[in-house]
């Protein structure tokens, strides 16, 4: 039986890679009301976002570069939604 790997979508930018990356390991969400998007603060999910950026990084992009994308990235997201109100 002939098996493919489903290959994740074209992005334009780097940026959106490295989000695309951590949506695919669980890493952040959407908030549902306003489509911000927030650290879930997984520490597995953040280890496997960044195994991922190492073993399937864009081409051209070292794996140690891949992975300093996505900690960028990460580190630009709040935990937290800033148009809902606080709980």
């Amino acid at each position: 039986m002939l098996m493919f790997k489903e290959r994740r979508p074209v992005t334009r930018t780097l940026r959106g890679w490295a989000i695309s990356v951590l949506q695919e390991a669980g890493a952040i969400r959407e908030c549902e009301e306003h489509g911000w998007v927030q650290d879930r603060a997984d520490p597995h999910a953040r280890e496997r976002a960044f195994e991922i950026a190492r073993q399937d990084s864009p081409s051209g992009l070292s794996a140690e570069e891949a992975v300093a994308e996505v900690r960028d990235v990460l580190d630009s997201i709040g935990d937290s939604c800033p148009e809902c109100p606080p709980e």
